[in-house]
């Protein structure tokens, strides 16, 4: 790899980033429209090419920023989603009934399990929403995040595992 297209290398990143940058800011605030959540999917996508600098051609380093722009903000609508739908079905669940200190309790827990998901990797994270609440099989999640079947099942596993260890009893 010549030193001139190798983006571990601080300048030549530099130079991608200083080239890049507003073209892809712009592609972000076209899919969200929110500058600030727009600014966050460009920086993260630019975290991502520099911690897998070695494993990205130089050529194909801007096709991968807009692409991995592009999935971050998809994911963050399955995530809005996912959220609105929680919270349409507690709104609409009757509480009328329930005692005051089981509803509280629910409310604890649900935080809990909110702070625990929050603190998974984004593997596990993705990994076990996409089976525990969009109902997908493993296999389907392999596909989609073209991993192998066993990483699926490897980082389900260890979604699982550190569930457990911050909300006992889960």
């Amino acid at each position: 790899m010549s030193e001139l297209n190798n983006l571990c290398k601080e300048t030549v990143f530099q130079n991608f980033y200083i080239s890049l940058i507003q073209g892809a800011k712009n592609f972000a605030f076209y899919k969200c429209g929110d500058e600030s959540q727009a600014l966050d999917l460009t920086q993260e996508a630019f975290i991502k090419i520099w911690e897998n600098c070695n494993r990205i051609e130089f050529s194909k380093a801007k096709t991968y920023l807009f692409t991995t722009i592009n999935n971050q903000f998809l994911n963050s609508v399955k995530h809005q989603k996912v959220v609105l739908n929680y919270e349409k079905k507690t709104l609409t669940e009757d509480r009328s009934f329930q005692d005051p200190e089981f509803i509280l309790e629910e409310q604890e827990f649900k935080s809990k399990l909110r702070t625990a998901i929050s603190n998974l990797s984004e593997g596990q994270r993705e990994v076990f929403l996409m089976n525990r609440i969009d109902g997908k099989k493993y296999k389907e999640i392999a596909e989609l995040l073209d991993i192998s079947i066993k990483a699926v099942e490897k980082r389900m596993s260890l979604a699982l595992k550190a569930l457990r260890a911050e909300i006992p009893n889960i």
